[in-house]
């Protein structure tokens, strides 16, 4: 809902009566109410006549994205696929999160973890064998660095499958989405 919207509805205004008040027009009034940014006349005359900011008007209301909690915590968990199929952790959650249609921040934050996830496993992989190898490391750390980044995954998993359960979001997420 808009806020124009949502301030003229609080005052019992149509949006004919609010054109008469503010002299703007009522087609130019609907196109703000669709999501058009009022500005200069427009902007002072519909703050002036509502009886608040230029800046309450410019906000946008966010209604809360509704998610299917038990979709997306079945979508989290099906990361857990990476210990059988590898890249499963990216290729599962994204067919299930698409088929299921649950896209939203939540499950496309949990296929950009996945695909982080295993772009930096291996990174570390590649790296720690090359790094095996120039200091004469014991050929059994590869595989111990392997099972410790599909613990820390596991946790990662385990951890916002929990988070989702209680407060509808992921507690160990990401600041950017790759999808």
């Amino acid at each position: 809902m808009s806020t124009l919207l949502e301030h003229r509805e609080k005052l019992n205004l149509t949006q004919e009566e609010l054109a008469t008040k503010s002299g703007i027009s009522v087609r130019t009034i609907q196109r703000i109410e669709s999501g058009v940014k009022p500005k200069g006349y427009t902007l002072e005359s519909l703050s002036k006549t509502l009886g608040i900011s230029k800046e309450d008007l410019l906000k946008e209301n966010k209604e809360p994205e509704k998610i299917n909690k038990q979709l997306t915590k079945y979508i989290n968990l099906s990361s857990i696929i990476l210990l059988i199929v590898p890249f499963g952790s990216i290729i599962i959650p994204l067919i299930f999160m698409r088929w299921k249609k649950e896209i939203n921040t939540v499950t496309k934050q949990i296929v950009s973890i996945q695909i982080l996830w295993t772009l930096s496993f291996l990174i570390v992989t590649i790296l720690v064998a090359f790094l095996s190898k120039w200091f004469s490391f014991s050929k059994e750390i590869i595989p111990l660095v392997m099972l410790t980044l599909i613990i820390i995954n596991l946790y990662v998993v385990i951890r916002n499958t929990a988070e989702i359960e209680k407060n509808n979001k992921l507690y160990i997420c990401l600041n950017f989405n790759i999808l």
